[in-house]
Formats: structure tokens, C-alpha cells, sequence
């Protein structure tokens, strides 16, 4: 083999036609990792969108592959990067002229926290678990939910978080971390509990064991009324 062949360098044995194929199997990569971040969702995507997200990942193979392997040669790796730079301004002007495909693509914002309780029935749609944001949410001292009147996920992975006033304060379950916070399968003492998964309260006696009727839940946490500190 001959150092710095050029033709090996850009096409190694593959003919001209072959890069019609790497333009097809870069848009066939994209359909195929952007089915993926849709079934398993938005966890982990930080800062960007799921589209660019998706954007990054495939040119990011590409990318690898022509770095690390001497039998990739390097026209249909810029093939790859200008298919998928021309796709994703034809997708940017797409999804400007239409809200449908600009939902398919970016997904949309969902409620997490209404007036003080987790929205049980949106987070199961969105296959997500309490545990994703709540600490999310401490880190904007956030200490139960009762202080919250609505927390949004944007489609970029952030929440946006919305408070009561502190007059305003409903009891809530406490988010802290698990040590921090008791949980019953039977409640010790009189007074309201909340379900430490989807944050029902509900008023229990002393010696009461109960299953959630909201969620199907059988362990409960003493509601806090703390107030917001800022």
C-alpha cells in the first residue's frame, strides 16, 4: 500500500456511483436514530434539541469512522455531512411552515407539576418517572412540591418551574433525597400522607395502610408545608 495514495485516500475501492449509497445510508442512520431517541424519549438531552441531538449523534459516527479506520474513505464521509447539513435546513424551513412536523421533530413541552401535585396521567404518556426531575427541581430549591404551581420540560430536556407565593404554599411530598425523607407502608400517626410515587395526598389514621387510588402505590411519606427560602 502506498502512503498518501489520494485515490485510496478518497474513494479507496468503492466507484463515483457508490456515493448515491452513502447518501441513502446516511438519511437510513438518521431515520433509524432518530426512532430510537423517540421510543426511549428525552432523557439526558440537555441544552439542544431532540432533532439536533440526533443531528450530532449521526455525524458523529460518521465522523469516528473516518478517524479511527484506514478502509473508510473520505468522500462518502462528506457526502455523509452534506446530506445531513442540506437535510437538516430543509428540515429547519419545514418546521417553520408547519407546527405538526415541528412537534414530530422537536416533540413538545410537558406539564410535570400542577398546582402543587405531579401530573400523573402526562407522565405516563411520556413513559417518565418522578425521579428524572426531581433533582431537577432542587436544584432550584425546590423542597416539596407544595411549593410548586407548575413545572414544564421543554423540549430541550430543561424545566421551567413556576412557585406559589408563599402564603399560597400547599402541603406536598417532600423531593429530598431518599434518607431524608420517611416512607409507610403503614402510617404511623393521624394526619395528611402523601404517595411518595405520584403525590397524592390523602388524609390516613393512625395504623392505616392503604393503596393509592390514583396510581396503584402502596408507600406513603408525611406531607411538608415548608416554605419556599430564596
Amino acid at each position: 500500500m502506498q502512503a498518501f495514495d489520494l485515490h485510496r485516500m478518497a474513494l479507496d475501492k468503492v466507484p463515483v456511483e457508490f456515493l448515491w449509497e452513502v447518501s441513502l445510508r446516511s438519511l437510513y442512520t438518521f431515520v433509524l436514530v432518530f426512532l430510537f431517541l423517540k421510543i426511549t424519549g428525552r432523557r439526558g438531552v440537555r441544552q439542544m434539541s431532540l432533532f439536533e441531538v440526533l443531528i450530532i449523534l449521526t455525524l458523529g459516527s460518521a465522523a469516528g469512522d473516518v478517524a479511527f479506520y484506514d478502509d473508510v474513505p473520505l468522500l462518502p464521509v462528506l457526502i455523509v455531512f452534506v446530506t445531513l447539513a442540506v437535510l437538516y435546513r430543509l428540515v429547519m424551513w419545514l418546521m417553520a411552515h408547519s407546527e405538526k412536523l415541528e412537534d414530530l421533530l422537536e416533540g413538545k413541552p410537558v406539564v410535570i407539576v400542577e398546582e402543587g401535585e405531579l401530573a400523573w396521567d402526562k407522565l405516563r404518556a411520556e413513559n417518565l418517572t418522578e425521579f428524572e426531575f426531581f433533582m431537577e427541581l432542587r436544584i432550584n430549591s425546590i423542597e416539596h412540591l407544595g411549593q410548586v404551581r407548575l413545572a414544564i420540560m421543554e423540549t430541550n430536556g430543561q424545566i421551567s418551574v413556576y412557585y406559589f407565593e408563599d402564603d399560597d404554599v400547599k402541603p406536598g411530598l417532600p423531593i429530598l433525597p431518599g434518607k431524608c425523607i420517611q416512607r409507610f407502608a403503614v402510617v404511623p400517626d393521624h394526619g395528611d400522607y402523601a404517595c411518595t410515587r405520584c403525590s397524592a395526598i390523602v388524609a390516613l389514621h393512625a395504623g392505616e395502610s392503604r393503596v393509592c387510588s390514583r396510581c396503584g402505590h402502596q408507600e406513603w411519606a408525611n406531607v411538608s408545608r415548608a416554605k419556599r427560602i430564596t
